[in-house]
């Protein structure tokens, strides 16, 4: 082994040295943080979208659920789309328990409950949110009922069996 071999070694040898001090000098100047253990158990999953908020309108014809596809309140529509006649109800629950409802040519305006599951709209204009509108008064089915029958009785007791009046009434 001659000189040179000898020298080339150690020549070598110190730059693996001075490297390693180098090295170590700027790993302990500022280290990376290692990093952190990962979650236990099974990776997560697709993260799901985020529901959509609830709407303040309904611009077609279906059956919206309450608290998911639309917001609770007041709500008003300009009448029927043309010629035709705006049909509304109000649902307890998605397989029908009408709460409430309306067939009218007029404009409508209703009060959708929080604890409503559904509101079904058809042959209505659009539909919108109306905090400030108020809806109409409700006349107790049964009531109202009653003095119309009573109202027609009375006035079918003016008439005789051919629809003409009796004589002394």
């Amino acid at each position: 082994m001659g000189f040179k071999s000898v020298a080339a070694n150690f020549a070598a040898a110190a730059l693996m040295v001075a490297g390693s001090v180098v090295s170590a000098g700027l790993a302990g100047a500022d280290p990376e943080p290692s990093p952190s253990p990962g979650p236990t158990g099974p990776p997560p999953g697709p993260v799901a979208a985020p529901a959509p908020a609830a709407k303040a309108a309904m611009d077609h014809d279906g059956t919206y659920v309450v608290g998911k596809d639309i917001a609770p309140g007041t709500y008003s529509s300009g009448g029927p789309v043309g010629n035709g006649t705006c049909y509304w109800k109000r649902l307890g629950n998605p397989d029908g328990n009408l709460v409430d409802n309306a067939l009218s040519k007029k404009p409508q305006v209703v009060n959708i409950e929080a604890t409503d599951k559904a509101f079904k709209t058809s042959g209505c204009q659009p539909w919108q949110s109306t905090p400030g509108a108020a809806a109409p008064a409700d006349v107790p089915g049964p009531v109202a009922g009653a003095q119309l029958q009573g109202t027609l009785g009375g006035l079918n007791g003016l008439l005789g069996p051919n629809g003409q009046r009796v004589p002394g009434t």
